[in-house]
């Protein structure tokens, strides 16, 4: 099976030498992904619940690139920078999400690559094609 990667134009560009997703059949992942802002190319805020808001839109650009949406998605890893914006990250997070609710991990970890990120989310996806 070939794996194919893509990093959509309609999202700001990896920070690092890798694309934004990754693709296998109907196996989707996507990178960790800060709440930036595409157009301004700044995060979205200095606020947990403004950059959860973000990066859930982000992903969802990314996954929707692949013809896939936020109910393909399986599981969601956060990674935080301090464990007191977990209220607001889940604010966020659950603003966009919806009633969807995939299989979530969330570790505090002690910075990211990303300047003022608080956070930074990956996911995994499957596209059941025999359902759409």
């Amino acid at each position: 099976m070939k794996i194919k990667t893509i990093s959509p134009t309609n999202v700001f560009e990896p920070i690092g030498p890798y694309n934004h997703i990754a693709k296998a059949g109907p196996f989707i992942t996507i990178s960790g992904t800060p709440g930036i802002d595409s157009k301004t190319l700044k995060m979205a805020g200095e606020d947990a619940y403004s950059q959860a808001k973000q990066t859930v839109q982000n992903i969802k650009s990314m996954i929707e690139s692949v013809d896939a949406s936020l109910e393909d998605i399986m599981h969601v890893h956060v990674f935080l920078t301090n464990v007191e914006d977990f209220k607001e990250m889940n604010r966020g997070y659950a603003e966009e999400f919806g009633s969807y609710r995939p299989s979530r991990t969330v570790i505090c970890v002690a910075d990211l690559p990303k300047k003022d990120a608080l956070m930074t989310m990956n996911v995994t996806a499957y596209i059941d094609n025999s359902q759409k």
